[in-house]
């Protein structure tokens, strides 16, 4: 078997991400982010430059020894990531015919931490909503972002690569574009329908150098599509402007959603295509029910509860 160096190794899985696995940049960078993490440690553990190390070289202690490094100072969850990274790496070697057998496949992942994400009540979610309302051209494109984020639980990459051609007014659908370019429908409320049209109908003022974009549905003042920096800002101002006493992430707003179907009594199921969830664990993952809705529910139910 001939020898295989890990940089050329590092290049041909990157060039696999991009084309036969269509991953996202975002994916890509923390991949090669992690790899090159990794290899780092192998330099200084196995002496030479990242150039001279092969794939034969590395054994399955050099992960652990990786692995009991990070835990000194990263999350159990960051260390798993890195793991999950190192693993694909390695599966990918092993497919390509570079290796007889995989160094890591036995590794286990540290056991994460119980936590539950932050996520708003749905008075908070309310209050955050209506903190956009105005009738400037930014308020309106604020407002119709965060009704749209919230009422259909989307992802913020997800939110903005969305294009007109994407929501469909009559059917109150959307079609939205996941990870993977894996597509999916969501229904969309009609609040979040309505505030869009309002928008739209302020592009001209909020664009005044012209729409550089016009197929995208969210944009900057220079016409473009907004990114997901941008969104995450956007939300920190309105999160202030609410008064709201803890910082909300995009992503909790979308945990939000799901949290609230599932309070309200929706199917777990239901939830997962809604998030585009590819396994139904994943899903359980990101909703909870809080302890006041599981007493009322006990209370209700519950023959031998003993409560009024």
């Amino acid at each position: 078997m001939a020898t295989v160096f890990l940089e050329q190794a590092m290049f041909a899985f990157e060039r696999a991400l991009r084309s036969e696995r269509n991953a996202s940049p975002h994916t890509v960078r923390a991949y090669l982010a992690d790899l090159r993490q990794f290899v780092e440690f192998l330099e200084q553990r196995l002496g030479g430059e990242a150039r001279a190390l092969t794939l034969q070289q590395v054994g399955r202690e050099h992960v652990r020894e990786f692995l009991a490094w990070l835990l000194d100072g990263h999350r159990k969850s960051s260390v798993g990531r890195k793991l999950s990274s190192i693993k694909a790496f390695f599966r990918f070697a092993r497919a390509e015919g570079w290796l007889n057998h995989d160094p890591v496949a036995a590794v286990q992942a540290p056991r994460k931490e119980q936590q539950l994400p932050n996520h708003l009540t749905v008075d908070d979610a309310f209050r955050l909503l209506g903190a956009a309302v105005g009738d400037e051209p930014i308020r309106a494109r604020d407002a119709a972002l965060l009704e749209v984020l919230y009422s259909c639980g989307l992802r913020v990459s997800e939110l903005v690569g969305l294009d007109w051609s994407d929501i469909n007014p009559n059917l109150e659908l959307v079609r939205v574009r996941g990870k993977g370019a894996k597509e999916r429908l969501v229904p969309i409320g009609r609040k979040a329908l309505e505030a869009l049209w309002r928008y739209r109908e302020k592009i001209p003022q909020l664009c005044r150098r012209g729409v550089r974009e016009p197929a995208a549905v969210f944009l900057n003042r220079s016409g473009r599509r907004l990114t997901t920096r941008s969104v995450a800002r956007r939300l920190d101002f309105y999160v202030q402007a609410a008064g709201l006493a803890h910082k909300i992430s995009p992503h909790a707003v979308r945990h939000s959603f799901a949290t609230h179907l599932l309070n309200a009594g929706a199917d777990l199921r239901a939830i997962q295509e809604l998030l585009g969830h590819a396994s139904l664990s994943t899903t359980q993952r990101y909703t909870h029910l809080n302890l006041d809705h599981l007493m009322r529910v006990y209370d209700k139910a519950h023959p031998r509860a003993g409560r009024g």
